[in-house]
């Protein structure tokens, strides 16, 4: 059974089949985001975790997540899915350098990182953004969750997460001085 998308307005960006194919033989790169919200003296408040039907068909939690277009800079990559799936009013305070907290590699199950995806073998670069405006959750997400530092980072919502994303998000509050 073929799936109905609204056809891609990004000319050149790869077609299902196509995709399918690459994913068989090469790593793809992608961008990760953990959204937060900062105080005064930027130390994190809150974390924004999405939740959105799952490549199962469950729901889960997870964080800004996509692919690396061709030429497209890390930057640009990084605002764009930020947009999509936070709103255009969301106000994400990117980074002077595109240096990620993390590298998560993933692999199909069983994969030798704790992180997985069933699909394919890919490499994502991992980034905490402030955003600093209103969140209003677009494209396949369902919602916007903002949780403690202590909330995100509990064994009960990295069960709602696929593929090891609850380590990540204790990952980036490890990088930024606010896991317990």
């Amino acid at each position: 059974m073929t799936s109905v998308r609204t056809p891609d307005p990004e000319p050149g960006w790869l077609g299902d089949d196509e995709l399918t194919a690459i994913r068989r033989r090469l790593p793809l790169l992608y961008v990760e985001a953990v959204p937060v919200r900062v105080d005064g003296l930027g130390q994190v408040t809150e974390v924004g975790l999405l939740l959105r039907v799952g490549s199962t068909g469950a729901i889960a939690r997870t964080i800004v997540s996509g692919r690396v277009m061709h030429g497209e800079t890390l930057r640009d990559a990084l605002f764009r899915h930020l947009e999509k799936d936070l709103g255009p009013m969301a106000f994400p305070q990117l980074p002077p350098s595109p240096v990620p907290f993390q590298v998560a590699e993933y692999f199909p199950d069983p994969s030798p990182t704790q992180y997985s995806d069933e699909r394919q073998h890919a490499v994502a670069l991992v980034y905490v953004i402030p955003v600093t405006g209103t969140c209003d959750p677009r494209q396949d997400a369902l919602e916007l969750t903002w949780l403690s530092p202590e909330a995100a980072a509990s064994d009960e919502v990295a069960a709602e997460m696929e593929g090891g994303r609850g380590a990540l998000v204790r990952g980036a509050l490890a990088s930024v001085g606010r896991l317990i």
